[in-house]
């Protein structure tokens, strides 16, 4: 049985307060020991995941920016990727609209809804609002695909969420920030387009993981089929309803670590 774990980063594999995985080392160890691939996939943009992956020793396909694109590592295993762009180092499967794209929207409604955009800001006031040291900020602000955004008046996200629709584009909610992505984006269908890859070019069936915190993770739940729910640093589950969905008990990196190394363990069986 070949395994494909599928994993969020902020408030899942990375705690929320200070990003930290320290207690999520032992499940990334057995992970690397088995040779598990680990897709990242999650909000943040590629150099921050290529800083995470060079920290972990980690390199594996991964899905930025929500689900925008799938990255696979030149050469990966060999892999025939059909539809994939040569971006190198990387072959790409993309999904999303481009930042051009994306930012020239959001300009044109920006002060209609009142939003701030990390477009209009400095790493510095990335780092107040997300807590990140400066040079981690400052790789959040190198957009490809998407915006991340506050809004003046959470009450108006419904409509400036129709005025997205009409021209391409919607909104997903995120932890800390609101997201505007293409329409035709989302975590679920980077996640099946990559497990698509992996099922063309695997020998053996494979079985895929998949964890998540909020309901922003839900397309990439329902898409895996062990689907994983970490709780928020209050203890709360998201209000997600999966029939075989397994819930952590506890936040961050240390549910991440007891549940992943739960599953291994079963799998192993």
């Amino acid at each position: 049985m070949n395994l494909l774990v599928f994993t969020d980063l902020d408030g899942t594999l990375l705690d929320h307060r200070d990003y930290s995985y320290e207690a999520a080392r032992a499940g990334l160890d057995r992970i690397r020991r088995r040779q598990i691939p680990i897709v990242f996939t999650t909000s943040k943009t590629r150099p921050e995941i290529e800083r995470l992956q060079a920290e972990m020793q980690i390199q594996e396909p991964f899905i930025p920016e929500n689900g925008a694109a799938v990255f696979f590592p030149a050469g990966y295993r060999d892999f025939r990727i059909a539809d994939g762009v040569q971006r190198p180092p990387y072959t790409v499967v993309q999904l999303g609209a481009s930042y051009g794209e994306i930012r020239g929207f959001f300009i044109s409604v920006r002060e209609r809804f009142g939003l701030t955009g990390f477009g209009d800001l400095s790493a510095e006031e990335i780092a107040g609002l997300t807590g990140l040291p400066p040079e981690q900020a400052a790789m959040a602000t190198q957009r490809e695909f998407t915006e991340p955004f506050r809004v003046d008046n959470d009450a108006r996200v419904d409509e400036l969420a129709a005025v997205a629709a009409a021209h391409g584009f919607k909104i997903t909610a995120g932890g800390r920030f609101f997201h505007l992505i293409g329409i035709g984006q989302d975590k679920g269908r980077a996640v099946r387009r990559c497990t698509k890859v992996f099922k063309k070019n695997a020998e053996s069936g494979i079985v895929t993981v998949g964890l998540g915190d909020s309901a922003n993770d839900l397309p990439l739940l329902e898409s895996v089929d062990i689907p994983i729910l970490i709780p928020h640093d209050d203890g709360r589950h998201a209000a997600i309803d999966l029939s075989n969905l397994i819930k952590a008990e506890h936040p961050g990196s240390r549910g991440w670590n007891e549940v992943i190394l739960q599953v291994l363990d079963r799998l192993a069986e």
